[in-house]
């Protein structure tokens, strides 16, 4: 099925021109002139394995009268409404226009997919409307050029998420089970909690240590919800693992960590929180996964009240990094507490795939810098402008700041932690990466990237004052090393000789000259 798209957007953005190279062939007129398309014109056409139902609507006029302009825009909306995802193209090289801010409002208020394309962008110039499209609020703008075919990838990508949802993906997700890892050390009762979890002995257990080799994978039920339960063999120190079969099993739980979603790590609750257990932690947090504490043989611990508390404010102290993670006391034997693990399980993955709106993050992002400006570096402050999340599982964001490079670590430490409390995301690993505009006019950047750079044609009389000037510089340098060697040796004269000018006078026919007088100076004799 063909999925439907609605080109919209303000006057003489190139909505046309797209059309167009979406459907092979010029079928709208394009010109310059701004206003020239005011009927909604429909064709087809392909992007990448994509079919297409394309409408190109007239430029988005703010009137709402019974003017043509007024009729143009209901046209327009009209569109929107029966499209399937509306590409709103931006100009890049004028940047964003208040007709661009109150179109977004629009069609934020229709609440259909949108996708911003920001056009003319086969320039450096388009940089820095690239960049401000971010602040539209309607995710992260697709730099593209439709007269010259450049972006279509990138377009493609956006617009082939919407049709894999519309069709299948919704479905597909709902049934795709939730993978679950479950880590730890040797003899910590990873085994005998997927036992007690799936309420059958499905899994080999005993008191020996290393019973378990590969990761096991187990499919499950819980609450209507798909669950695929990995077992893994126990971890140990690196220097400790020597029999080759041993390095094989910690290769394939290493391998189930990195393609889970959620990580229970299983520590034995008589002395939890060892040097291992931290590592692993780390090591989940490294990987991007949600991460979930079980402390297994919980009937064997005394006053048990008391140590939770102890065991959550020492797991957030070592492991600042996934701060707020779930600790979930049990005993797989006796069955205490199994029933809190999973609903821990299920909002921590809920979190783990979180998507911030950027109106949200943005209004966050001026509160927290009020709160606690940037440092200041060698005099001048870093300056954050406005931020996106690019990607979520886990939730990843892009923060635009000049001079983004000379951003403290403890200030990206501070905005992780006040996004992780804001939004109430605790314990979710988050990617913060923090982005500047270049300038092509800054001493020592290349403009052209990579490889070197491209000098203009020089005339013949740049030449030549090139030339001459590299002459001098040579002259100059002779003369610097001349001196360098030391003075010339002076020329031997006899004691008593006069030097100079005064030798000159004292020679035989010579005559001294009489100063003349300045013509100005003609007075009478007295």
């Amino acid at each position: 099925m063909a999925l439907k798209i609605a080109i919209v957007g303000r006057p003489n953005v190139g909505k046309s021109t797209l059309f167009n190279r979406l459907a092979g062939k010029k079928l709208a007129i394009v010109d310059d002139q701004p206003g020239v398309t005011r009927d909604r014109r429909f064709g087809t056409g392909r992007l990448g394995d994509l079919d297409l139902d394309l409408i190109d609507t007239a430029g988005f006029e703010d009137v709402t009268d019974e003017s043509l302009e007024a009729r143009m825009r209901a046209q327009t909306e009209l569109a929107v409404d029966e499209a399937d995802i509306s590409i709103f193209v931006v100009d890049a090289r004028e940047g964003v226009t208040p007709a661009d801010e109150i179109f977004a409002d629009v069609l934020r208020r229709k609440g259909k997919p949108v996708v911003l394309a920001a056009n003319k962008s086969e320039s450096k110039a388009s940089e820095s409307g690239v960049l401000e499209a971010f602040g539209l609020g309607l995710g992260e703008p697709i730099p593209i050029s439709a007269e010259h075919g450049e972006g279509m990838a990138d377009l493609y990508a956006a617009v082939a998420v919407y049709a894999i949802e519309d069709e299948d993906d919704e479905a597909d997700a709902a049934d795709k089970p939730i993978s679950i890892a479950i880590v730890g050390r040797p003899n910590a009762g990873k085994s005998t909690l997927v036992n007690a979890l799936i309420g059958e002995d499905r899994l080999l257990v005993g008191p020996e240590a290393g019973i378990t080799r590969d990761a096991i994978p187990v499919d499950w039920t819980w609450d209507d919800r798909a669950i695929r339960l990995v077992d893994t063999a126990g971890l140990r120190r690196k220097a400790r693992v020597q029999e080759k079969l041993e390095k094989l099993s910690t290769h394939d739980s290493i391998r189930a960590i990195t393609f889970a979603e959620v990580v229970i790590l299983v520590m034995d609750a008589t002395h939890p929180f060892e040097i291992q257990d931290l590592q692993i932690a780390d090591l989940v947090e490294r990987e991007g996964r949600a991460l979930v504490f079980c402390l297994a043989k919980w009937d064997l611990v005394e006053d048990p009240g008391a140590k939770l508390a102890e065991f959550i404010e020492e797991a957030t102290r070592l492991l600042p990094q996934v701060k707020g993670s779930p600790v979930v006391a049990l005993s797989a034997e006796t069955g205490k507490g199994l029933d809190r693990l999973m609903p821990a399980v299920i909002k921590a993955h809920g979190d783990w795939a979180t998507k911030v709106k950027t109106r949200d993050l943005n209004d966050w992002l001026r509160m927290a810098t009020e709160r606690h400006p940037p440092p200041a570096v060698n005099g001048r402050r870093v300056k954050p402008k406005y931020m996106a999340q690019i990607k979520a599982r886990p939730p990843t964001f892009v923060l635009f700041a000049s001079r983004a490079d000379q951003l403290p670590d403890h200030y990206r430490r501070y905005l992780i932690n006040s996004i992780r409390e804001s939004f109430d995301l605790p314990g979710v690993p988050i990617r913060l990466t923090v982005r500047s505009n270049k300038n092509p006019y800054a001493e020592g950047e290349a403009k052209s990237g990579p490889g070197p750079a491209k000098t203009a044609p020089t005339s013949r009389k740049t030449g030549m004052v090139a030339k001459a000037r590299k002459e001098a510089a040579e002259k100059a340098r002779a003369g610097a090393e001349g001196k360098a060697k030391g003075p010339k040796k002076p020329r031997k004269v006899k004691d008593g000789a006069p030097r100079g000018r005064a030798a000159k006078l004292l020679r035989p026919g010579v005559k001294p000259k009489r100063a003349s007088r300045p013509a100005s100076s003609s007075r009478k004799p007295r």
